[in-house]
């Protein structure tokens, strides 16, 4: 089973990286973009584990090592 974990700013929280993407992306001419946001992606291989512990696994992994719960996060899918 893999898990595919995203990472991102809250909304509240200014993205400074994101701004200034988006700046380029209008600088090259790619003038419908309106905002852009940044974030981390991690794809993780579990193994030996049922659905809903691999679900479980997934959320304490994403809430308490990839991301900063004061300012950060997180979205994840799984797949067999």
């Amino acid at each position: 089973m893999r898990a595919y974990v995203y990472v991102t700013l809250k909304r509240s929280v200014l993205d400074p990286q994101g701004k200034t993407i988006q700046n380029a992306l209008q600088k090259l001419g790619y003038q419908g973009v309106s905002d852009v946001r940044q974030g981390k992606y991690f794809e993780i291989r579990l193994q030996d584990l049922e659905p809903e512990q691999a679900r479980v696994e997934i959320e304490r992994i994403a809430r308490d090592v990839l991301t900063n719960p004061v300012i950060e996060e997180f979205q994840y899918r799984l797949e067999e």
